[in-house]
């Protein structure tokens, strides 16, 4: 059996896109199918512009060039093929498969719903929404359907308006490899290799500047923790660099020389920061899926984030909930009542703390590749023995 996977093109600069095509492909192929990763190559994108116009150069070598490609390629395909779609925002590719056997991984219907929902913490312009719209109107073609989580599945079928010929949750699997490791020497690690002093432990986030992510929020619980309780200790920001909104809110704030933001971290400098960490603090206002619940409970590093799906479905029992950001009103009450959650699990005992690290490594085996691989294969072999 064959599979050709529709994937990202490598210069839009994903990050976790690539690594979750790469496992699909490594996985079944390992599983005994033929693989192929098909994507946009650079032509257009490759011609000397300003950075303002690469963009819609991108967007010429993903909606004119590529699909002109596919449609000579598609001449000489084997009919025992099963089309995967990586990603729901390749919805524009749909329609050229459509009469093919296909699925669509769903991840997360953030920019869809802030087009045609709308949210507050998330405008979206004109052209953002046309541009969400032309995805819709591709990936509304399609048939068969994956979901990381149920809220994701929830959003699709209330986007789509029907309920697909096939539908299933799928958990995703961790992409990389985590264990938890000696605090203690990972921590004099961790401050050698930064030059922050880090043996006494450190709030942490991974994530980036996105909406979502609430980056806004965790500085906010961390200046009313340090107010309130009078603790010293760091707070780690690893991902992409600060923006200038964030940059300003650090800068504001008391404790702003203990706020330490990494970008371009390794895999291994992220690996140790999770099981070095005293706890993971991830206050998002929404997700499709939530990798860093997962990473830093397999790290061994307690959790801390909202208690809305999907982090409820990743976090399960072994995470620790907070409420969802306010847009408006009432946040530094938030953020107070938050900061007792983070000083209640910073003073656990450590009886306590290994009974909440034993939870999140028991959580996190349902995230196992294997697991998530072995699913897959038997919704691939439906959907292909199906007319």
């Amino acid at each position: 059996m064959n599979i050709i996977f529709f994937s990202h093109p490598t210069f839009i600069g994903h990050q976790s896109m690539p690594r979750y095509t790469q496992m699909l492909n490594k996985g079944l192929k390992k599983n005994g199918y033929s693989t192929e990763v098909w994507s946009p190559t650079t032509i257009a994108s490759s011609l000397p512009a300003p950075k303002t116009l690469k963009k819609w150069l991108g967007y010429i070598d993903q909606y004119i060039f590529f699909p002109l490609r596919v449609k000579m390629k598609l001449r000489n395909v084997n009919k025992n093929t099963l089309f995967v779609f990586t990603d729901n925002a390749l919805g524009p590719w749909v329609p050229l498969v459509k009469k093919y056997k296909h699925v669509i991984h769903c991840h997360d219907f953030l920019a869809q719903r802030s087009a045609f929902e709308g949210i507050e913490e998330n405008s979206t312009g004109y052209t953002g929404k046309l541009y969400q719209k032309m995805i819709r109107n591709g990936y509304s073609q399609g048939k068969n359907f994956i979901s990381v989580s149920k809220k994701t599945q929830t959003d699709l079928h209330r986007l789509l308006g029907f309920t697909p010929k096939i539908s299933q949750v799928v958990y995703n699997a961790m992409n990389r490899s985590f264990s938890p490791q000696p605090i203690a020497d990972t921590r004099i690690l961790l401050t050698e290799l930064t030059g922050i002093s880090l043996t006494g432990g450190y709030l942490l986030h991974v994530g980036g500047n996105q909406w979502y992510k609430n980056r806004t929020g965790i500085i906010e619980i961390y200046d009313q923790l340090r107010l309130r309780f009078k603790l010293e200790i760091p707070l780690l920001l690893i991902g992409t660099a600060p923006d200038e909104k964030l940059k300003n809110l650090i800068s504001a704030s008391p404790f702003h020389k203990d706020i330490h933001c990494l970008s371009n971290c390794t895999d291994e400098m992220v690996k140790n920061a999770y099981a070095g960490a005293s706890l993971l603090l991830y206050p998002s206002l929404d997700e499709g899926f939530g990798w860093p619940i997962a990473e830093a409970m397999a790290s061994g590093c307690p959790v801390i984030t909202t208690n809305q799906p999907p982090m409820t479905e990743v976090g399960e029992k072994a995470a620790f909930y907070i409420s969802k950001r306010p847009t408006k009103n009432n946040v530094e009450k938030w953020a107070f009542e938050a900061s007792s959650v983070v000083h209640k699990v910073l003073t656990l005992t450590p009886e306590n703390r290994n009974k909440i690290v034993s939870l999140g490594l028991k959580n996190v085996e349902r995230f196992e590749q294997e697991k998530m691989i072995g699913q897959l294969d038997q919704l691939y072999r439906q959907i292909l023995s199906q007319p």
